[in-house]
């Protein structure tokens, strides 16, 4: 374990990893909005919703840092370069995709809350972007693709569910689709090239067993975490799995109801599943 992330080797070959559940703010953080309102960024207890994971053997690998200071689920080349107060020497936005998220003020370093409202009221040196990712970005993907490779190399193949959650409404700006009521889980496979069809029906079929209703690959389809680290072709197979905090917790006050213990029975369940499912054989 690095000061930012906890990493847990396990000797199974599925790997979870909760990038955006961190809630250590670091003091060179500076920003200018409310600390509430930063928190509605987080991933909020999702780590709590999978703390079984390690003890059936699985991968884990958990951000302590908050997304608003650095997103791991962001491409180093999604650099918003109006934060800064001077060149940025690396790679910059090429794709649509990579602009559309720098335009939101979500790219690599937030620039905006999901409401739209500024996270900063100074520039940022190049230098302290650059110790954030050396400190923090950079251990994290470190760690994902070591276990990934380790699952792999011991197994044959690997299986990644890389953890999330999201509000019961998009926020303004939040997504291309501001105030969608989003469904219960949304499974994102990248329309198919991070992981096979197959393996992310099964998890759609398991969660809908459970009652609950599922999107795939709409309105979030995987982003850097998948991407990166996918080669279904050779049997490393990604998926992004979404909850909507409205399961488990109160949006407002941050708290945990009553929904928590179930739902955590139930992602049970699909890890179990999930362990029991080799993608060559689906």
């Amino acid at each position: 374990m690095t000061e930012m992330i906890r990493h847990i080797l396990g000797h199974a070959p599925l790997v979870l990893d909760s990038p955006h559940s961190g809630t250590h703010y670091p003091d060179d953080f500076r920003h200018a909005c409310e600390l509430a309102l930063l928190r509605r960024a987080e991933d909020t207890h999702v780590e709590k919703l999978y703390d079984f994971a390690p003890r059936l053997g699985v991968h884990w690998v958990e951000a302590f840092f908050p997304r608003s200071y650095v997103d791991a689920n962001r491409d180093l080349s999604e650099i918003d370069a109006s934060l800064l107060d001077g060149p940025w020497p690396g790679p910059q936005p090429q794709t649509p995709t990579e602009w559309a998220k720098v335009r939101l003020g979500k790219g690599l370093i937030w620039r905006l809350t999901d409401e739209g409202l500024p996270l900063y009221d100074r520039t940022l040196s190049v230098a302290e972007v650059q110790q954030r990712l050396a400190r923090c970005w950079q251990p994290y993907h470190q760690a994902v693709a070591q276990a990934i490779e380790a699952a792999h190399a011991q197994h044959g193949y690997s299986l990644h569910l890389n953890c999330h959650s999201m509000p019961a409404v998009a926020g303004s700006h939040a997504t291309n689709e501001p105030g969608l009521v989003h469904a219960d889980f949304v499974v994102g496979n990248r329309d198919h090239s991070s992981s096979s069809p197959a393996l992310a029906e099964l998890v759609c079929h398991a969660l809908q067993r459970a009652g609950y209703s599922v999107w795939l690959n709409h309105p979030y389809k995987g982003v850097e975490l998948v991407r990166r680290y996918s080669q279904p072709e050779q049997h490393r197979h990604s998926l992004q799995l979404e909850i909507n905090r409205k399961l488990y917790m109160d949006e407002r006050t941050l708290a945990l109801h009553d929904g928590f213990h179930t739902l955590k029975s139930h992602l049970q369940g699909l890890v179990q599943l999930l362990l029991a499912t080799d993608p060559r054989q689906l």
